[in-house]
C-alpha cells in the first residue's frame, strides 16, 4: 500500500521567517506555498518539503532530505555561489573533496540550512 503513495519530506524551522529567506532567495526555489503554520516547496516529479515552524528544528545529526541532481559539481558550484556553504568530512569513512564525497555509487555533498538542517545533493553514478 505504501510503495504505491508518495513521499514527501518535513523540513523543520525555528524561526520560519529566516528559513523561508533561505529557500526561497538563497536556494532559489521560488514562493513557498501556505499551508496551515508552514510553507509546501514543490519539486520535480510531484515531490515537496513541507518547512515547518517547530522548536526541535537542527536536533537530527543526520541528513533531513537531498535532491537527486544530474551534475553534483555544478550543483556544489552554484550553490556556491550563492553562498552556501557545504559541510566538509574527512573520516576514516568518507571524505570530502572540494566538498564532495564519492563512494557507494554516488557523489554527494551536504550542506546546513539556516535552521541546523543537514540537507544534501547527489548525484548517482553510472557503472
Amino acid at each position: 500500500m505504501l510503495k504505491s503513495a508518495p513521499l514527501y519530506a518535513y523540513v523543520p524551522a525555528s524561526n520560519m521567517e529566516r528559513a523561508r529567506q533561505f529557500y526561497e532567495d538563497k536556494l532559489a526555489l521560488g514562493r513557498g506555498q501556505p499551508s496551515g503554520p508552514g510553507l509546501i516547496f514543490r519539486f520535480a516529479g510531484g515531490t515537496a518539503f513541507f518547512l515547518y515552524p517547530t522548536a526541535n528544528a537542527g536536533t537530527n545529526e543526520a541528513s533531513c532530505a537531498f535532491w537527486q541532481v544530474g551534475d553534483v559539481k555544478a550543483t556544489v558550484a552554484w550553490l556556491k555561489g550563492r553562498g552556501v556553504e557545504f559541510e566538509e568530512y574527512d573520516t576514516p569513512d568518507m571524505k570530502t573533496e572540494g566538498s564532495i564525497f564519492t563512494g557507494g555509487g554516488a557523489m554527494a555533498a551536504w550542506f546546513k540550512d539556516t535552521e541546523g538542517n543537514i540537507m544534501a545533493v547527489v548525484q548517482e553514478l553510472q557503472g
